[in-house]
């Protein structure tokens, strides 16, 4: 499968379940309405976060243009990344893929609302993690997949310098 096949399909169906999944929450929870899954560690929590990660910037006017205006480079620079990679690097364009469909997912939401719902609630006892969302966990993983990639090739014989 094509680099841009493979990148397409990813993106959209990413895309298109991150947009579902916060309608769903938007439509069916308060605000702040919270139910539990596995009671203690995973809840689904109707949140909407105004800033980057943590709530970075929330109260910064700026915001708004900043996050759109980094988005958009994101997306831009991923773009440029996938056509300088080759098809058999199928892990990496994943990879590509899944970051560049959550950015594009939060994209929508600060066009959109100007803040980005999150409802994935993930705690142990009274400690949370910061509630997230569909696009942050494709991010995320996008990021690792991308980092494993590198520190594989990195230890693959053809790319080891030799110290002599």
């Amino acid at each position: 499968m094509s680099r841009y096949k493979l990148f397409s399909i990813v993106s959209i169906l990413v895309v298109v379940f991150d947009q579902a999944s916060k309608l769903h929450i938007d439509y069916h929870f308060k605000l702040y309405e919270s139910y539990p899954l596995i009671p203690g560690l995973f809840s689904l929590t109707y949140i909407r976060n105004k800033g980057a990660a943590f709530g970075i910037l929330a109260d910064s006017s700026l915001r708004i243009p900043f996050f759109i205006l980094v988005s958009i480079l994101a997306i831009l620079a991923i773009l440029w990344f996938l056509r300088q990679r080759h098809d058999v690097q199928r892990v990496g364009n994943f990879a590509l893929a899944l970051v560049f469909s959550g950015a594009i997912g939060n994209l929508i939401d600060r066009v959109r609302m100007g803040e980005v719902i999150d409802f994935i609630d993930v705690y142990w006892r009274q400690y949370h993690w910061p509630a997230f969302n569909v696009a942050d966990s494709a991010i995320t993983v996008g990021v690792v997949l991308l980092l494993l990639e590198m520190w594989a090739e990195r230890d693959r014989p053809d790319n080891a310098s030799s110290s002599a």
